[in-house]
């Protein structure tokens, strides 16, 4: 979340109790964007067509997963310097103010250099960025277009231990996806810090927030958004877990020097080919944390859909990215043993809780949700959080 609390990520807020019977949930329709796609194929065809030569863009698409940013694909064919090029593109745009964003701020400029700055200086699979305008007289914001990669990506809604790839994979694929997910953690925790000093290449991503280590900045940044998010409701289950992680402070896990986070780390945010990572994805809440704080976001993610499925009479993934394989994957990855993850977990929850609030509030907004659906109703892991903080 460098240069402000940004938008995030999660994506999977449909009410999944919507359904048939037990076992049968339907899918349900969420608003991603209130832009005209035939609009924004027009203004991208003229916003490259200033930096190239005969430019053309296909007709757009936009993918199932994502809610924080506008994200449209498209094909685009131009002529520069060195001839004619063909490519199949995404962009990233920050979300219009008409579409109640789930976030007070989203830096696209900052996303975009940390994807730069992880591709380069480590082997995390990141989407190379083509160009990245910062002129919101083009497209009425800051976007960034990036190469678009092939692969299958584990689905929100339905969330993947209900219906997907994984379900139809056997024990050793579902492994090598966890193991090499996990490991992909390791990889970007290894990129190398520049120090706080303003004019380092990694300056960017420290949080402006106050405390004395990068973990107390990161909770700071994360208590103000809830502020933000929940203002309208009375919450007893976040301002509880909220204590919670106050009265037990992960001391051995922030006395360690942090690492660059990637922040919405889970795998619905990885694109995968023979269950392999070959794309990383939203990069908005990117910054500098322990190395806990990535790990403990992809279990618990994990277990938030589990619980769904579990919730639906469904068996969903039972033995899948589970706090001790994935930690000791990890260690194993990194050479650095996991701290206090049980503390990270109900961290992950606490800002989960927080996002699902403000996103619940959205889809009231738009007429996709009752207005009970709001408040503590929305917090789908509220039975969660309550046990794991007892």
């Amino acid at each position: 979340m460098p240069g402000g609390i940004v938008a995030h990520p999660l994506n999977a807020e449909a009410r999944v109790s919507d359904h048939t019977d037990s076992t049968t949930p339907t899918r349900t329709e969420i608003k991603r964007t209130t832009r005209e796609p035939e609009e924004v194929r027009e203004r991208l065809r003229a916003w490259l067509a200033t930096h190239v030569s005969d430019a053309e863009v296909g007709e757009l698409t936009v993918p199932e997963n994502g809610m924080s940013s506008d994200t449209v694909m498209f094909d685009a064919t131009w002529v520069d310097d060195e001839g004619r090029h063909e490519a199949e593109l995404v962009a990233r745009l920050a979300a219009p103010d008409d579409a109640m964003p789930a976030f007070p701020d989203y830096d696209l400029v900052s996303q975009a250099q940390v994807m730069n700055l992880v591709r380069s200086r480590s082997e995390a699979p990141v989407p190379a960025v083509r160009w990245i305008e910062t002129d919101p007289t083009h497209l009425g914001c800051e976007f960034f277009v990036m190469d678009r990669e092939h692969g299958v990506v584990p689905p929100d809604v339905m969330p993947y231990p209900i219906e997907s790839f994984l379900l139809d994979a056997t024990e050793e694929e579902r492994r090598r996806l966890q193991d090499s997910s996990v490991e992909v953690l390791a990889r970007i925790h290894e990129v190398p810090l520049d120090g706080d000093h303003a004019s380092s290449a990694t300056a960017f991503l420290e949080y402006d927030e106050p405390g004395e280590t990068a973990l107390r900045r990161h909770f700071n940044r994360w208590v103000g958004y809830e502020r933000w998010a929940c203002a309208q409701h009375s919450l007893e289950p976040i301002d509880r877990a909220r204590q919670w992680l106050e009265d037990n402070w992960p001391s051995r896990a922030d006395a360690r020097e942090p690492v660059l986070s990637w922040g919405d780390a889970r795998i619905g945010n990885m694109m995968f080919r023979d269950f392999r990572p070959v794309a990383v994805f939203d990069w908005e809440m990117a910054g500098i944390a322990p190395r806990e704080t990535d790990l403990g976001w992809m279990v618990f993610l994990h277990t938030f859909f589990q619980d769904i499925a579990e919730q639906l009479g469904v068996p969903g993934l039972p033995e899948f990215m589970t706090p001790e394989g994935a930690s000791a994957t990890y260690a194993e990855a990194a050479g650095v043993e996991p701290l206090e993850l049980e503390w990270f977990m109900v961290y992950a929850a606490y800002r989960h809780a927080a996002i699902m609030v403000r996103v619940f509030d959205r889809r009231i907004h738009f007429g996709e949700a009752d207005a009970d659906a709001g408040g503590e109703a929305a917090i789908l892991h509220r039975e969660r959080l309550e046990q794991m903080i007892s």
